[in-house]
């Protein structure tokens, strides 16, 4: 005898089938909606197109942007080898060709994808403003060569141009304190202080100018919410390199065949071109008339008579302002933290003297031990760095302290406030990346990728398969269910 099955086969095999299909869509929805979006990036290039060389920074910044500006972080910079493009004035297709391995490094680094629409600035400092002043015409063909090399590559070129001062030192504050987080916390700003080789800036928030005793010095922004009513002023011919010029103008006004400079180490020697030094519209109205085709260059290396020497760039003998730094330009009265970068990092830094908490005494001391140091000493000591740094650090550090302390006032207690810095979390410090983050802000953000389901739907649909799935479980165990009705047939 036989007892009969309700449960027909078919109905098992379309069950199954079902309860198949219903699984493998549930797996590969949940594959899918949780699968990882994929952080998108764009790209920027900043040429810095410095007096004495430039370098090329790549920045990256989320696509679809961080409160509504990008979140711009350096990831790559690149040293041109030569000097700075205003050197080639004679030979503007240098300029160009110069740039050629920084750009195909950075052809390399930026994904092909994002070449066309990453854009490309050059922005020149100092050393071409000089050469603008000296000679415009000569100043365009380099710019012209600069531009014809650059547009030969992938990217989306947004021209070269000349940075104000002004722009030069409010965008390395941007950029000091954008690293800092203190934009977008709200905290105490940092006060910016660039030193390069033809000019100098300060730049700083001051609770005592309001901007009406010199309105040129003022600079208005408004980022992360806040308002920020900005001191700043670059002093051109004064970088370090045409500060040294300007030195030695001053030693050599009378013409002489050999001078002994302070500011050189004891037993330097060198032969000088008249010029050579008074090549720079900083000096050249200095030249006396009747010097000699060269002057022999004799080191004493004597840190008080150096600083004697250095002073004489300063005019501190008249201010119409309630308080000047020097050549009669208002400052107010510097305050809070400051970050010292560019120069004024690589000089303190080869003395071991970047942290100021070491008395301001103390720092001139350790200076005029190196400056009273025998020049075969400190070549025998440093046999990898270049002579003719070598040979100014002296009057480098010199002129840094005088700069700091007699020509932006700062004091024995003021000057623990600063802080020489060459990179903050991993970016340089300089004006690059504020300029690259002010521009951002006229890149459109892009969409981020979204998920398949909104939240809702993938809600939905995964509760309506396991409902499925419950249901037909419950239909594959029929047969077990109690006999309630009739015992089975007996055939």
């Amino acid at each position: 005898m036989k007892e009969k099955n309700p449960w027909h086969m078919p109905v098992t095999i379309i069950i199954t089938v079902i309860g198949v299909i219903a699984v493998v869509a549930l797996v590969t929805i949940a594959v899918l909606q949780n699968k990882p979006l994929l952080q998108k990036f764009k790209y920027g290039i900043v040429l810095d197109a410095g007096s004495s060389h430039t370098a090329l920074y790549i920045y990256q910044w989320p696509a679809e942007k961080d409160n509504n500006t990008g979140r711009v972080k350096q990831i790559n910079a690149c040293k041109v080898k030569g000097p700075g493009i205003s050197s080639y004035s004679s030979s503007p297709v240098k300029a160009g060709e110069s740039l050629k391995v920084c750009m195909q490094e950075a052809e390399q680094l930026v994904p092909s994808t994002r070449h066309r629409e990453t854009p490309l600035y050059l922005g020149a400092t100092a050393g071409m403003r000089l050469l603008n002043i000296e000679n415009s015409a000569a100043s365009n063909r380099v710019f012209q060569a600069v531009t014809e090399a650059l547009q030969r590559f992938p990217f989306s070129y947004e021209g070269a141009r000349i940075l104000s001062g002004q722009e030069e030192g409010a965008f390395g504050w941007v950029t000091v304190n954008y690293l800092d987080d203190r934009l977008m916390q709200g905290l105490e700003t940092t006060g910016a202080l660039d030193l390069g080789g033809a000019s100098t800036q300060i730049s700083f928030v001051s609770d005592t100018y309001d901007g009406s005793e010199s309105p040129s010095n003022s600079v208005n922004f408004r980022l992360y919410g806040n308002d920020y009513n900005l001191y700043t002023h670059s002093f051109l011919c004064y970088g370090k390199d045409q500060a040294l010029r300007m030195t030695l103008a001053y030693q050599t006004r009378s013409g002489p065949s050999t001078i002994t400079d302070p500011c050189f180490n004891p037993g330097y020697n060198d032969t000088k071109t008249y010029s050579v030094v008074y090549d720079s519209p900083c000096v050249s109205d200095r030249r006396p008339i009747r010097a000699p085709a060269s002057f022999t260059h004799i080191g004493q290396g004597n840190f008080q008579k150096c600083q004697e020497a250095v002073r004489n760039v300063f005019n501190v003998t008249h201010c119409k302002y309630s308080r000047c730094s020097f050549n009669g330009v208002f400052q107010p009265l510097v305050q809070g933290p400051f970050g010292a970068f560019s120069a004024y990092y690589f000089v303190m830094n080869f003395l071991n003297l970047t942290d100021t908490s070491i008395p301001l005494d103390t720092v001139k001391e350790r200076i005029s031990s190196y400056c009273a140091t025998p020049w075969m000493q400190i070549k025998q000591q440093h046999p990898d760095i270049k002579v003719k740094y070598l040979a100014e650090y002296c009057f480098s550090a010199t002129y840094i302290i005088t700069l700091l302390t007699e020509g932006y006032n700062f004091t024995s207690e003021s000057y623990s406030n600063l802080k020489f810095i060459k990179k903050i979390k991993g970016s340089d410090a300089g004006w690059t990346l504020g300029y690259m983050l002010n521009l951002t802000n006229m890149i459109p953000a892009e969409a981020p990728d979204k998920r398949p389901l909104p939240h809702a739907g993938y809600v939905s649909i995964v509760t309506v398969i396991a409902l499925l799935l419950f249901l037909l479980s419950i239909l594959s165990l029929r047969p077990l269910w109690p006999r309630c009705s009739k015992q089975p047939q007996i055939i």
